[in-house]
């Protein structure tokens, strides 16, 4: 029955809020910050004021830019080998000191420690990964020439410069200091506008990173409203990432055209799940636990839309309805909760606004569907609806919250077809014991990461490739080559040997036009590229 989720029990000694976050820690983070305002950001556990931060003016963000761009100018000219190592280093000083940081993630966003914990595993690896392979990304590449043995080619990679990224508050360390990792080691510097209600995680990581040897200059960070500082941070980078929603996407996107330069934009989604009528149903409803409701469901690739085969989808819902209600409920900072809050009153009115009006208009809460303020002002229970169909809007809206629909379908075929049939293509997950089967229906899926028995994790955490978005869930892709090339400039250094690419010799025109196209007809013979 709906309102079932019991409430997670504190284990003793737990710290609290004034315990992790010390006017001298508050000092400490800010200190350099560009800012000569104030603002204020808040934990969604209690909704109490959590620290005073500096609050940057255009000319502040500005004055951030005139700084990251001197550090860049000697940063650059830092070996890639050497850069590389301060990544290296700073893996191994966030796993040490993980601590910190999971009291930070878990009181500036509301997660339980478990899902705070994910963001710990994601810029480790980034970190590792970028730490060992930025070498051979970025080292100068031999190309064939205009013609064999007379033009020698090179490909150098170059820093774009300074890179502004807007970063959301969902994830407040992988995508703040987790996507500047690769436009750091490729020598660029980082104007970095994190959201206020989550700044003091991504400060953190600033100071960390500095502790493992990246100079102060190369990684500012800019605070304010997103529409005051946001367009500021496009006005001047030489490259943008933004993570986000569409619409904000959209905006970000025309900034960067008008000023002819490039970004990158991991956006929405409405991410499907297919359970198909060979799935292991109990693996099955435990993934789609895990897929739809970490982070209480505020996660770009989490699962909203559930399609589960009809001759096993009463199997299902059985076992996914009984997982989901025993889901523990918890505000405390350490391990033992299984879900937390919602960041805000915003998420909260918007995930109760698309269960009520699905209910209204005949849709059936299977589990959850209340907001339990007996927890935590902004707690809603973990939530799965049946019977929703257009025009409701949980049914093509991203709701980023706790609640997922579940629908039954005769076949694969309209399983995949209902799976795309949306603007967005961010991830989708396929369950089911034939691996060669669920590879299949994955690469019929319009979704940028596809996870076979797995509802995100498994492709997000592969790091040696790209993961982003298709049709309005993006452009761009973090990770892998993509994820640091994109970071810098592409520049071919051409050589030419002892003959000119012109008549010479003698030759008339005619003449080099018969040598020239005799030469071309022999290349292709002989398979040249």
């Amino acid at each position: 029955m709906p309102g079932a989720n019991p409430v997670a029990r504190a284990p003793e000694g737990v710290r609290t809020a004034a315990d992790v976050v010390t006017p001298e820690l508050v000092a400490q983070l800010t200190k350099g910050v560009a800012g000569t305002g104030r603002t204020v950001n808040h934990t969604p556990f209690t909704g109490e004021k959590l620290a005073d931060l500096p609050e940057s003016t255009p000319e502040d963000v500005h004055k951030a830019f005139e700084h990251a761009r001197a550090a860049q100018a000697v940063w650059a000219q830092v070996p890639v080998r050497q850069r590389a190592a301060v990544l290296l280093r700073f893996h191994d000083l966030l796993l040490e000191r993980q601590a910190e940081v999971l009291d930070l993630v878990q009181l500036e966003t509301g997660k339980a420690r478990l899902h705070a914990h994910e963001e710990v595993q994601a810029v480790a690896v980034a970190a590792r990964h970028y730490g060992y392979k930025a070498v051979a990304y970025l080292r100068p590449r031999r190309h064939a020439g205009a013609l064999p043995a007379l033009t020698r080619v090179t490909q150098l990679r170059h820093p774009r410069g300074v890179v502004g990224q807007i970063a959301p508050w969902n994830y407040p360390l992988e995508l703040s200091v987790g996507d500047a990792l690769p436009a750091l080691v490729a020598g660029n510097a980082v104007v970095l506008k994190p959201d206020t209600e989550t700044a003091l995680t991504a400060l953190w990581a600033r100071d960390l990173l500095v502790e493992a040897g990246l100079p102060a200059g190369a990684l500012q960070v800019v605070i304010g409203e997103g529409p005051v500082v946001g367009p500021e941070v496009v006005r001047r980078a030489d490259y943008v990432s933004f993570t986000g929603s569409t619409a904000t996407g959209r905006e970000v996107a025309a900034g960067a055209a008008v000023r002819l330069i490039g970004a990158s934009l991991e956006l929405g989604g409405k991410n499907a799940m297919l359970v198909l009528q060979d799935a292991d149903v109990d693996k099955a409803a435990a993934g789609a636990v895990r897929a739809c409701f970490s982070s209480a469901g505020q996660l770009c690739i989490s699962i909203e839309r559930l399609y589960v085969h009809e001759s096993v989808a009463d199997a299902f819902l059985e076992r996914f309805a009984a997982r989901t209600r025993a889901l523990r409920l918890g505000t405390f900072l350490a391990y033992g909760a299984d879900m937390g809050s919602l960041v805000s009153a915003r998420q909260l009115e918007t995930v109760t606004r698309h269960v009520e009006e699905a209910v209204a208009m005949g849709a059936k809460v299977v589990a959850g569907g209340v907001a339990r303020p007996d927890v935590g002002p902004y707690f809603y229970e973990p939530t799965i609806l049946t019977g929703v169909e257009v025009p409701m809007a949980v049914c093509t809206e991203e709701t980023f919250g706790p609640v997922v629909s579940v629908y039954r379908v005769k076949d694969e075929n309209e399983a995949i077809l209902l799976a795309n049939a949306t603007a967005y293509g961010l991830n989708a997950s396929v369950w089911t014991k034939d691996g060669r089967r669920g590879r299949a229906v994955a690469a019929r899926l319009r979704a940028g990461t596809v996870n076979v028995n797995e509802g995100y994790a498994a492709a997000y955490g592969s790091v040696q490739a790209p993961m982003g978005g298709m049709r309005e869930s993006g452009l761009g892709r973090r990770h892998g080559s993509e994820g640091i090339l994109k970071y810098t400039e592409a520049q071919t250094v051409a050589h030419q040997r002892l003959l000119p690419l012109a008549p010479s010799m003698g030759m008339d025109d005619q003449k080099y036009a018969a040598f020239m196209s005799r030469s071309l007809r022999l290349m292709k013979t002989l398979g040249l590229r």
